[in-house]
């Protein structure tokens, strides 16, 4: 049986655990799977990575940091939360959250642009969730709609966490270049110093995007893109209200020490009247209706899931031992089954 012992004493789920429906995702070292759990009846979202590619890569590092990031999700109401993770040979999987409500980015796609409504709304959850983590000591670094999922009742969920940095405390600083083109800061760019700001001026590229259907400094040609980033002024278009351009003008600062959330992190952005209509707590609570609440029919509707994904074949080497490949050591301590499934776990057997 593969499968390293737990801190719980028990042996970790396997592949042969869940029945794998559909592709739901894809990332750059496997695929997302929509499964449900044979014995306990639950769906969720399984994260499939290859070891192998990984190791190529040299990117380890940003799988563990990713697996300790996503063990604290469970915690906030607003981020993907991990339930088991556990290792073949040649394969690591992470058990997530199954989230149907579709990626903001499908949304953004079929709608073109959102009311400021509906934009503040979501923008108030991201800056929640960046917020715990960023009270972690933890930068998130790649916010985009792509990342940004709706759950089934309309609910803002932040997943994937490989480009996370733990261990940047207040005023700690980084400096690795990553990220994605449209929503990198400046300083990113430029390599400079970097602090946990990056989020916030990630936020205001996500918000600019929802209020005009565009990044803000979008450009087919790279080059000119960055160039734009680094140099361009912000056109801020009179279609939006006075306080939403406000906001936009405060996260999209290039000088760090005047952004805002560079000093005081969430509590400057909670106080910006863009957010004037807005109760925190009860936002936080889950209590505020969401603007837009998918019609999704049951655990297994994936109406809103890219078809781009979920026609594709799930890969029958998810349930395959194979080969041990040379890079099966390179992951010890991967695997984690949660308290909650620990549990259950004991009294379905």
């Amino acid at each position: 049986m593969w499968g390293e012992t737990t801190s719980l004493g028990t042996t970790i789920d396997k592949t042969s655990d869940f029945d794998y429906l559909k592709v739901i995702g894809k990332g750059s070292f496997g695929k997302v799977l929509l499964a449900r759990h044979r014995k306990q009846g639950g769906y969720y979202a399984v994260k499939v990575l290859q070891k192998q590619a990984i190791v190529k890569r040299k990117e380890q590092k940003h799988v563990m940091v990713e697996r300790s990031v996503l063990l604290k999700g469970l915690q906030h109401p607003f981020l993907v939360g991990l339930h088991f993770s556990f290792q073949t040979p040649n394969t690591l999987y992470f058990v997530l959250d199954y989230v149907n409500g579709g990626e903001l980015f499908y949304h953004l796609q079929r709608e073109g642009s959102f009311p400021e409504h509906r934009s503040a709304f979501y923008t108030a959850e991201m800056a929640l969730a960046l917020g715990y983590l960023h009270s972690l000591d933890i930068v998130y670094r790649d916010l985009k709609p792509e990342n940004i999922l709706l759950d089934s009742e309309g609910h803002v969920m932040l997943t994937d966490f490989g480009l996370c940095k733990e261990g940047v405390s207040v005023g700690g600083i980084m400096h690795t270049f990553c990220g994605t083109p449209e929503y990198l800061a400046p300083e990113v760019l430029l390599c400079h110093p970097y602090s946990r700001a990056v989020d916030w001026w990630g936020l205001g590229a996500v918000l600019f995007e929802m209020l005009y259907g565009l990044p803000p400094f979008y450009s087919r040609s790279k080059a000119k893109m960055f160039d734009n980033i680094l140099h361009a002024p912000l056109k801020l278009h009179s279609s939006i209200s006075l306080v939403a351009r406000s906001l936009l003008g405060g996260l999209l600062e290039r000088d760090v020490s005047k952004r805002l959330g560079g000093s005081h992190d969430l509590l400057e952005l909670q106080e910006h009247p863009f957010f004037a209509s807005i109760n925190w707590d009860d936002l936080l609570a889950r209590k505020i209706r969401p603007p837009f609440i998918p019609e999704v029919t049951s655990p297994c509707d994936i109406s809103y899931i890219d078809p781009a994904f979920t026609l594709q074949p799930v890969p029958t080497s998810v349930n395959e031992r194979g080969q041990v490949g040379e890079a099966s050591e390179a992951f010890p301590g991967f695997s984690f089954m949660s308290p909650v499934e620990y549990m259950e776990a004991q009294l379905v057997s």
